[in-house]
């Protein structure tokens, strides 16, 4: 694998620091875009404190099977410039498709062969870039069908449950108080692109966004192959949206639901848990999702069956 530095100019000017990596041999190839989650993620899908390392993964289990890939820093992270907590869901989505666009003007690049490969939230823009038929297939890793809304409200009853018991007595309480309703409550009658919450800002207008938006309609946009997967013990999506997905796509479409996968697409033979992230990002990626999303992508994006 070739790897080289690229960078994604956004309609509004902001240049996205990124990384191009190129199998071995001749181009034209074909490519993916790969979409991190939420957060101030660089283009490996890292924090400083959480490593979780899957751009590199991905990079290089899709170089292997000869299609090339892009990933960016988020705004505000690595070399990209800006404050990641004014930008909105929208600008996400928007910035994707800036560097779609991107991989599709490269003379190295097969622009009828450009797919997209989203974790997390990055997930939903791979669903908006394939409803919109920005690419020619997308992998769906950890995604929901449903508002942003009401994923929020699963993942925080997943969570509050995943909870010790002398923990989860006092989460009960303090949700049955009607704090996190009201906190939501403020920040979706704002209009500020940051909050002040707690003594800590609060990306608002994403939350706003996010919340609002309804990957639904993206899915039934669709009509190009879908890879989606979500693992059985995720905390953060509820893997039963799978079938809602497979119901809603009108093209070809693919679930899988892998035994013990967790949200950061490692497995955990014991009851997951948002106490044993660090643990789990210890461990490498998952090399059977890595090897299914590379064997599922690449005949979708050259047309070989």
């Amino acid at each position: 694998m070739r790897e080289t530095t690229i960078t994604v100019h956004t309609g509004d000017g902001t240049p996205l620091g990124g990384a191009l990596a190129l199998p071995e041999g001749d181009g034209p190839f074909p490519a993916a875009l790969i979409l991190h989650g939420s957060g101030p993620l660089d283009r490996d899908g890292n924090t400083p404190r959480l490593k979780a390392n899957l751009g590199p993964a991905l990079a290089s289990a899709l170089a292997d099977h000869g299609v090339a890939s892009l990933r960016y820093d988020r705004r505000g992270t690595g070399s990209t410039p800006g404050d990641w907590q004014a930008a909105g869901y929208s600008d996400n989505r928007q910035d994707a498709a800036a560097a779609v666009r991107l991989l599709k003007s490269r003379a190295d690049i097969d622009p009828d062969g450009v797919g997209v490969v989203g974790h997390s939230e990055g997930a939903l823009h791979a669903m908006a870039l394939a409803a919109d038929g920005d690419v020619a297939a997308a992998v769906v890793l950890a995604g929901y069908a449903r508002t942003g809304e009401s994923a929020l409200a699963w993942q925080a009853r997943s969570v509050l449950e995943s909870m010790p018991a002398l923990v989860r007595l006092p989460g009960r309480l303090i949700a049955s108080g009607g704090l996190p309703s009201r906190l939501l409550n403020r920040i979706k009658a704002g209009s500020a692109d940051k909050e002040r919450i707690g003594g800590r800002w609060v990306n608002a207008r994403w939350m706003r966004e996010m919340l609002a938006h309804d990957t639904r309609e993206d899915l039934a946009a669709i009509r190009v192959p879908v890879l989606a997967v979500t693992g059985d013990k995720d905390l953060q999506v509820d893997p039963d949206d799978l079938d809602r997905m497979a119901g809603l796509v009108r093209g070809e479409v693919e679930t899988h639901r892998p035994a013990d996968l967790t949200h950061l697409l490692r497995r955990t033979p014991v009851k997951p848990s948002l106490l044993a992230y660090r643990r789990l990002l210890r461990e490498p990626v998952d090399p059977e999702i890595l090897a299914l999303v590379a064997d599922w992508l690449r005949p979708r994006l050259t047309g070989a069956r």
